[in-house]
């Protein structure tokens, strides 16, 4: 388990509902420039059919593609953000629409979005908020 200090952050805070924002509006290339190039964002079985790690600024482009390909109408709305120093504990609300189907899609889930330099540099998804709290060792 890593380790993070407990320093107030407000500007990890914000960067993650600027990340956030971005994501909604589909600008990648804002998402891009709010993201470390040695990002990484793990994706578990736990929370996703498709699991799968993505590395860097390519691999976030090929997260984009993904979603877009199977999904519109994406939105992922930020419930509690929790600063946890170096990170930033959020949990989400991902809503979508299936591009065959049409049928909506709503998924609850938490991630630990750790930020170096004013930039992200990892993400890891959780099934829940209790499960993100406990990964950099805190409390509900």
């Amino acid at each position: 388990m890593l380790a993070y200090p407990r320093a107030m952050s407000q500007e990890n805070v914000d960067l993650v509902r600027q990340m956030l924002s971005a994501f909604n509006s589909e600008d990648i290339e804002r998402v891009l420039a709010l993201t470390h190039r040695d990002l990484v964002i793990e994706i578990p079985p736990s929370v996703s059919a498709e699991p799968d790690t993505y590395r860097g600024h390519e691999g976030m482009r090929r997260y984009f593609q993904s979603f877009r390909e199977a999904m519109y109408e994406i939105r992922f709305e930020p419930e509690v953000l929790r600063d946890a120093g170096e990170a930033v504990v959020v949990s989400l609300r991902l809503t979508a629409r299936g591009r065959q189907t049409g049928i909506l899609v709503e998924q609850q889930n938490a991630g630990v979005w750790t930020i170096s330099d004013g930039k992200l540099i990892g993400a890891c998804t959780y099934p829940s908020m209790s499960d993100a709290l406990k990964a950099v060792g805190m409390a509900e």
